[in-house]
């Protein structure tokens, strides 16, 4: 019997950067690793999606990105950020992954484009589903803002939201392109 073996592996490398303040206008560490991920010159969208809670608990946060993105203009950020619940009730429904994928759909993120989630870690691992799934993967950079969060989602690749009665019962393996802690987010 004639056959064809195929065989690849991936690998697969990123930063976990340890920061405060990240989106103080004085803090140039996200502008640095966009723009040294920016090989050709093109400037690439970004998407937030924040935690109603990490929203709710720094009323700032929305305005300071915005502040920070006209300060850097080394990606452009799109529309307001997605504000979705936190914990479970956020993977228990598809209702809040469409709302992401709708917002990539029509904001034009694409494959270059950034998709950045802000909270613990069901909002990271159902935002970084919403990214692994549009366009077959879009960069996908993780913001944790919870010890928990920063020691497990946030460091991980997995990806998922439940379904079926089961626990991350839909998902994926995805790296982030990177992975930002703010000390600053566990106050």
């Amino acid at each position: 019997m004639d056959y064809l073996q195929q065989s690849f592996s991936v690998r697969f490398e990123y930063r976990v950067y340890f920061t405060r303040a990240l989106f103080n206008t004085d803090n140039p560490l996200f502008n640095d690793f966009v723009e040294a991920s920016n090989t050709d010159g093109i400037i690439r969208k970004i998407l937030f999606v924040v935690d109603d809670n990490v929203a709710a608990a720094h009323p700032d946060l929305l305005a300071d990105i915005s502040r920070y993105f006209k300060k850097f203009p080394s990606a452009e950020l799109v529309g307001q950020p997605v504000v979705v619940p936190g914990g479970e009730v956020v993977k228990n429904t598809t209702a809040f992954l469409n709302k992401i994928v709708d917002a990539i759909n029509n904001y034009g993120i694409d494959r270059h484009s950034y998709v950045a989630a802000i909270g613990g870690g069901s909002v990271l691992d159902m935002a970084g589903y919403a990214a692994a799934i549009s366009h077959r993967g879009i960069k996908h950079i993780r913001i944790p803002t919870t010890v928990l969060s920063q020691n497990d989602s946030g460091v991980g690749v997995k990806n998922g939201i439940n379904a079926k009665g089961k626990k991350n019962f839909l998902g994926t393996f995805a790296p982030p392109v990177a992975v930002f802690n703010d000390e600053n987010f566990l106050t």
